[in-house]
């Protein structure tokens, strides 16, 4: 049904479903029938490094020669870890733990990786509100950020919060008033992510009070939050008066020297700097979390080339020169007259990102450990979109900038019909700096790993990475691996209970019984066996059984049927084409022309896919930024691009007011915080009606 090389690929997914299905049910020596699992991660008897610092190795896709240790999960106490750094000249780390949005119970905790699993951390300092930066200055010294402030402590001091040093105050924080003197009570991008440079500057994030400014159409006014002195959707860089290392604040103390030093950029969350900057010609670069939009896979995120005094687009210019639609009035006249085009205020990113990627940690590696890395630039995808939860590796010439190919310049999308996809503007395909995965396949795989959430990173004095994962609450280790990495888990692998309740629902719908017997013996026994293995048919079988075989078979690869939403599964794109993957069966293409029926079959298959739940298909409104599901109590679940199609169960969802109550999602929008006992809700005016 498709060239052998894909054949292959089909069929070592097919034994890995299968070994993770029958593991789960019948247990062996090397994995339990249940296995324990920490922030929904499989722990099996595998371990990740050594010489005292070996942990539990966690089933995560890794590039060969690499494995993942969980140190830490929400068993020891993290609530939502998000950056880490190490204690020079010690072996502890310093890890900061917002607690969540919208609380006020932040801590910085102290690890000591050595001590006994259950005791590894505690906390030093607390009740602070949005703690997030950590680094360490040029004195050797830890610092730290809230909202507001950043500051310096002993961490390892007998009393940690006494030693506290305020060296910067006063920062655009959660509560804002914009030049024009609107008044923002929540600042959606309030976290001061900071980071030094050799001469003791510290820039520092201050992020926009929006996603895009957008109040009310029309939009005439430039941005009010990014004008002025004080700029939000910028880097302030602070200089100390004498010296490299700035003063303590006593009361009524201004702050050190202040610089805007560019302006134009969402939510510098990634910083990272050359050991040679400030020379001329060395890297500073900011991974930008570009605007939203409800296309999957616009705009793109971006790295920029830092300079002083340019500004880098938002809210005006996005992907290359891009000028957002919203701003064509601002950007016909004024100051602003025709700037996306303008070299000499606006710069283009350097490269483009995988779009919603959401860029949350940047460093140039530097270490011992990994000398295949050494110099090269990670960069940590948080996004919970197909196209984040990676840790990406780039080249990078000898001033640390990424190294730029044209296009086309492919990246890659977990469990999507199309494994990969070229940069594309809406110019077209464009270039973009190639990179490798060090992380690949963080997607969420039933029973074995959640999404990953990868945030702050560090590079310890021994050379292994570590990672704050937020939303599963742990904290990773990268080591050394020997021999070949496992294969690949496959995509979101179902439950023998959900397939279970999927075939009973088809098993009681008599045009589904049908159907599903015409796909079986018009297309799968006619053109599939002996390419996709054999579907689980075996000879003898029963005709009354086969049906169920083949469904089951097919249900067991999640992603290549998504229930109630046909165009969304592999399984079509892949019979019809669609997709960049090669066309099945081999010369399909020609099926309906030269065999009777052949389309029939292929709309059966999709009427299949299409009504196998029983409720109502509704689609998810096209437009809202926010498509976010919830469970009952409110967890959150995950997002769902516009567009897509889902089964509502309970129109009014009963219990839940304003609410609709829907089928279990393909887990490319699950995040891994929800189980199907919780049910899965979404708001009712996200929904409308399936044309």
């Amino acid at each position: 049904m498709a060239h052998a090389s894909l054949a292959c690929s089909f069929r070592r997914e097919i034994r890995t479903a299968l070994v993770l299905a029958a593991t789960a049910l019948c247990g062996s020596s090397a994995w339990p029938v249940e296995p324990e699992r920490k922030s929904g991660y499989a722990i099996g008897a595998e371990r990740c490094g050594g010489r005292g610092l070996s942990f539990p190795r966690v089933k995560i896709d890794m590039k060969k020669g690499f494995c993942a240790g969980l140190v830490l999960s929400e068993e020891d106490g993290l609530r939502f870890p998000r950056s880490i750094v190490q204690i020079p000249g010690h072996e502890q780390f310093v890890i900061s733990d917002m607690g969540g949005w919208n609380r006020t119970d932040g801590r910085l905790l102290l690890l000591d990786p050595h001590a006994a699993e259950g005791k590894r951390v505690k906390e030093i300092v607390t009740n602070l509100e949005y703690p997030f930066g950590l680094a360490i200055g040029p004195d050797k010294k830890t610092y730290a950020s809230t909202h507001e402030t950043i500051f310096r402590f002993d961490p390892l001091a007998a009393n940690p919060k006494s030693t506290i040093e305020t060296i910067i105050h006063g920062l655009p924080g959660r509560r804002v008033t914009l030049p024009d003197g609107a008044k923002i009570e929540e600042s959606s991008h309030s976290l001061k992510h900071f980071i030094f440079d050799r001469t003791g500057r510290i820039f520092v994030n201050i992020g926009s009070h929006s996603d895009d400014c957008i109040t009310r159409p029309p939009i005439t006014k430039p941005c009010a939050a990014g004008e002025g002195p004080s700029p939000l959707a910028s880097i302030w860089v602070f200089t100390p008066s004498s010296g490299n290392v700035f003063p303590a604040l006593r009361p009524g103390d201004s702050n050190p020297p202040r610089e805007i030093y560019a302006r134009g950029l969402r939510n510098s969350m990634a910083l990272a700097v050359h050991s040679r900057f400030p020379d001329a010609g060395y890297a500073l670069l900011q991974g930008e979390n570009a605007r939203d939009l409800p296309d999957i896979f616009q705009p793109n995120e971006e790295i920029n080339a830092i300079e002083r005094g340019k500004h880098y687009g938002w809210p005006y210019c996005y992907d290359l020169s891009t000028p957002s639609p919203e701003f064509r009035a601002v950007l016909q006249s004024g100051p602003y007259k025709n700037f996306c085009n303008n070299t000499a205020a606006y710069k283009p990113p350097h490269s483009l990102l995988p779009p919603h990627g959401a860029p949350l940690g940047m460093l140039y590696y530097r270490g011992s450990k990994f000398p295949e890395l050494d110099g090269k630039l990670l960069v940590a995808l948080h996004g919970y979109r197909p196209t984040g939860s990676r840790l990406l590796i780039y080249d990078v010439d000898g001033r640390g900038f990424p190294k730029i190919s044209p296009p086309p310049v492919r990246y890659q999308v977990s469990c999507g019909a199309e494994p990969s996809r070229a940069f594309q503007t809406d110019a077209g395909n464009a270039p973009a700096a190639a990179y490798e995965e060090l992380i690949s396949g963080w997607y969420r795989v039933n029973g074995a790993r959640p999404q990953g959430a990868p945030v702050g990173m560090t590079v310890a004095a021994d050379g292994a990475i570590w990672i704050a994962e937020d939303k599963n609450q742990t904290v990773i280790r990268i080591d050394r691996a020997s021999g070949n990495p496992p294969d690949p888990l496959p995509c979101g692998v179902r439950t023998p209970e959900q397939i279970d309740e999927l075939a009973g629902f088809v098993a009681n719908d008599s045009k589904n019984k049908a159907r599903l017997t015409s796909v079986r013996t018009n297309l799968v026994e006619k053109h599939c066996l002996g390419c996709h293995s054999d579907f689980g048919l075996k000879k003898g079988q029963p005709e009354a059984e086969k049906d169920q075989t083949v469904l089951r078979f097919m249900l067991a690869q999640d992603g290549w049927i998504y229930p109630g939403d046909p165009d969304s599964g592999k399984l079509r794109i892949r019979l019809r084409g669609l997709g960049a993957e090669k066309l099945m069966p081999p010369g399909g293409e020609k099926l309906p022309q030269t065999e009777p029926g052949y389309s029939q079959v292929l709309n059966f298959a999709d009427y299949l896919a299409g009504t196998m739940v029983p409720g109502t298909r509704m689609r998810i409104k096209p437009g809202p930024v926010q498509r976010k599901f919830v469970s009952k109590s409110d967890k959150e679940c995950g997002e769902i691009p516009t567009t897509k199609v889902v089964v509502v169960t309970q129109k009014n969802a009963a219990g839940k007011p304003g609410f609709s109550r829907f089928y279990r999602p393909a887990d490319i929008f699950l995040n891994g915080e929800c189980t199907d006992a919780d049910g899965y809700y979404i708001r009712q005016d996200l929904l409308v009606p399936l044309l």
